[in-house]
């Protein structure tokens, strides 16, 4: 495992808040139509705490799931709105969207700070696979509705309009499985993962997001207090225990 804190020598938490306030101001013309103003914040403090804790590979992660995510979520966009079943504020991320997303791969990350070094690529693993739980969900609800030629309820199986909470598309399925596959490669590739958790985060993506269209079909509707953030933070940590379960199971961390 590569873990990597600091830049020249430096604090890492000075280039951690350094790195992300640059960013902003660098990239504000185009985060500016992807997290609104105080979701801009809390990506901020969401991205200091991942470079403080697993340095770039760790923030290499969390970028690319946030470029992803967002670029997906505009895919059909249009056509989307029209219909009335596109992402409010046109995908706009605020601080519910951040934390619904983020929360399971955050404690994972700040985990790794408690724990003997043993067991931290497991942790990592933990992190990782909540980033592939939540972006595979995404991708697969985003093209669903965009391309989805026929959507079933996960539950019965019974043909449902596009952007029915709990329903499943073939297009929508396989695009996620996809998107999982590539945030996980993106992870092994800089040292996060092992390439044996590439096929941990894949699987436990798979088994989460199946399970968020269950809840959503079936308990969702009947309990206000659980938004559809709440779901996704439900999801992301189904995905990270999953993943975390599956690899202390067979023995390989990573």
């Amino acid at each position: 495992m590569t873990f990597l804190y600091d830049i020249g020598g430096l604090n890492p938490w000075l280039v951690a808040v350094l790195l992300n306030t640059g960013l902003g101001l660098l990239g504000w013309r185009l985060v500016s139509k992807l997290l609104t103003p105080s979701g801009l914040v809390h990506a901020w403090i969401l991205g200091v705490i991942v470079w403080g804790v697993l340095g770039w590979s760790g923030y290499g992660v969390v970028l690319f799931y946030f470029l992803a995510g967002s670029a997906v979520t505009k895919v059909g966009m249009a056509e989307k709105e029209a219909a009335g079943i596109a992402e409010k504020r046109s995908g706009a991320r605020g601080p519910e969207n951040v934390w619904g997303s983020a929360a399971s791969s955050t404690l994972c990350a700040l985990a790794t700070l408690l724990v003997p070094i043993e067991y931290r690529p497991l942790l990592c693993l933990g992190y990782v696979s909540g980033f592939s739980t939540k972006l595979s969900d995404t991708t697969a609800s985003e093209i669903g509705k965009a391309y989805g030629q026929r959507t079933f309820l996960i539950t019965t199986l019974r043909p449902v309009p596009q952007g029915t909470e709990g329903a499943v598309s073939l297009e929508g399925t396989l695009a996620g499985m996809a998107a999982s596959v590539v945030i996980a490669v993106v992870a092994w590739a800089v040292g996060l993962i092992s390439i044996v958790g590439i096929g941990w985060c894949v699987l436990a993506a798979f088994i989460a997001t199946n399970l968020e269209s269950v809840i959503g079909a079936t308990v969702q509707s009947k309990f206000a207090w659980l938004t559809n953030e709440v779901v996704n933070g439900i999801n992301t940590l189904i995905g990270a225990v999953s993943a975390m379960g599956m690899a202390i199971a067979w023995g390989v961390f990573g």
